[in-house]
This record gives C-alpha cells, structure tokens and sequence, in this order.
C-alpha cells in the first residue's frame, strides 16, 4: 500500500478478533481519509482469534491487529494529536470518540477501543501565548477556542 520505513502497529481486543470492527469505526470519523487494504486472517494465537490490516491514515501507513483475547491495553503513553482548523472540527472529532468513550483533561479523550486523541487547534501554541492560557486550558475537557480569546 504504502512504502513508509517506520509503521506504527496498533493492537486493538474485539469480540472474536475482528479488525473489521476497527476499521468500520475510524473510517466513520476519517471517511475519504482512511483507505483499508486487505484483512488478513492469522487464525488462533494465544491470543485467540487474530486478524491484521494495513491502513492509510491521512497519508501515513498503520497495521491494525484485533485478537481475540485482550492482551495489552492502550493507556496515556501513546495518544494521536488531531491538529483541527476551527472549533467545528474540534467538535466534530470530540463528539465522534467521546460517544462511546470518554472525557478527559485539556483536549484529551479516550474512543470506544481504548486509543486516546489529542483533539487540538491547530494554532494551539498561539492560543498558548495568550493571558491566563494555562489555567483555562485546565478548567476544559474538550477545547473552547473562544474561552482563550476572552
């Protein structure tokens, strides 16, 4: 699909270890922007049911990989930054993982798999500049342009 030398692998846990799952739910939020090669069935691991796929992903490759057993869990060492035009976008992508995942702190939100965003501006180290930044970034959840520019 793609030539990149480094390819991140995210190892995801579905019922029965399907990657379709996986794929169906971020080609709702990125659409035209996800492309998906093949499915590639492994069968029974030790982790039961496995299944892999290659993506591309605005641009950059990823291999996905859904077992069947949950093996390790995604946790804050590793987030993906969404650099947003407007606060539509930002509201679009939040809505989006937040639906079935969670809220957390300063424009960070878990999805329904476990995978945390970073859901930014991307003229955050602008908004970063002005007075009193700092502490309304901590009093959201989900970015508030608007809120730094009072």
């Amino acid at each position: 699909m793609n030539n990149n030398k480094l390819v991140p692998c995210l190892w995801f846990h579905t019922k029965g270890g399907n990657i379709t799952e996986v794929i169906e739910y971020y080609k709702g939020i990125f659409s035209d922007n996800m492309k998906a090669g093949q499915v590639m069935a492994l069968g029974r691991t030790p982790s039961g049911n496995t299944e892999l796929c290659e993506v591309i992903v605005f641009g950059q490759k990823y291999n996905l990989m859904s077992t069947e057993e949950e093996h390790n869990k995604f946790n804050d060492a590793l987030a993906f930054a969404i650099n947003c035009e407007d606060q539509d976008e930002i509201d679009r992508y939040w809505d989006y993982f937040v639906k079935e995942g969670e809220e957390s702190q300063c424009g960070w939100c878990i999805d329904k798999f476990g995978l945390r965003w970073q859901v930014l501006p991307k003229n955050l180290g602008e908004l970063m500049s002005k007075p009193n930044s700092f502490e309304v970034m901590m009093k959201q959840k989900k970015i508030i342009i608007e809120e730094y520019l009072k």
